[in-house]
């Protein structure tokens, strides 16, 4: 119910922007809500709102709330709220993007909150788009450590439909202070995980499916972080309606 309230509060934000504002904000609903191969929402169906705002410069700010659904992941949070400032430009063909975000945890037991930092570049070339990115959590006593995540990805629209093919590969590695919160993001250590999707357009509804996997190993965890059953293999689907 509260996380219900705080995505009502942010579209009505939204709705409240002067007409010349950019804006661009939407509804999602996920069977899963699923982060570089594991579970953020205990495996549950989690809605979630979303709001970004275009600034001049090519500038950005925005805003992402989430359902947790009290995984034990973050400490029984029953939601996230996700602010981020970013910034955008073209250079030779390639779209380079960086930004700052805070994982602001709500309902959780204990200080989970923390924040992180993140670039990426990609190319374009016709239905196609590749692109690889880098986000960086400096070491914080809410995730045991820092965590260092390096993606590569791909997207293809198949020409004259409105399907699109995306996949992924990346690999999390970070420091260790806290072994039991560090599982939190990174359950067994270092891991690698992958996922390959298809996505429906028609207008502003998306309907997407995705399959996701890690090589994280599914056996018993003495952290209450760790929750590793909710980090192998998945099939998740999503609809989402941009507004």
């Amino acid at each position: 119910m509260r996380i219900a309230i705080v995505i009502a509060a942010a579209l009505s934000g939204v709705a409240a922007l002067p007409a010349m504002a950019q804006v661009q904000a939407g509804v999602e609903l996920a069977t899963d809500e699923r982060r570089r191969g594991i579970s953020w929402s205990e495996g549950k169906a989690a809605p979630s709102a979303y709001a970004r705002i275009d600034l001049p410069g090519g500038f950005d700010i925005g805003a992402r709330v989430v359902a947790t659904r009290g995984d034990p992941r973050h400490g029984g949070a029953d939601g996230v709220a996700e602010p981020t400032i970013g910034y955008s430009t073209d250079l030779g063909g390639f779209r380079l993007d960086g930004f700052a975000t805070a994982h602001l945890f709500a309902g959780a037991r204990g200080k989970l909150d923390y924040g992180e930092v993140g670039a990426s570049a990609s190319y374009s070339l016709g239905p196609a788009q590749a692109g690889v990115e880098a986000r960086y959590a400096p070491s914080q006593d809410a995730i045991g450590g820092d965590n260092l995540y390096l993606a590569a990805r791909g997207r293809v629209g198949i020409p004259a439909t409105p399907w699109t093919v995306t996949g992924h590969a990346g690999r999390s590695s970070g420091s260790v202070d806290d072994p039991l919160r560090a599982a939190r993001l990174r359950p067994g250590g270092t891991y690698h995980d992958w996922a390959v999707g298809v996505e429906h357009v028609t207008g502003p509804l998306t309907v997407g499916l995705e399959y996701t996997g890690t090589d994280i190993a599914n056996v018993r965890d003495v952290s209450p972080f760790a929750v590793r059953e909710h980090a192998g293999d998945r099939l998740a689907a999503r609809i989402s309606l941009g507004i």
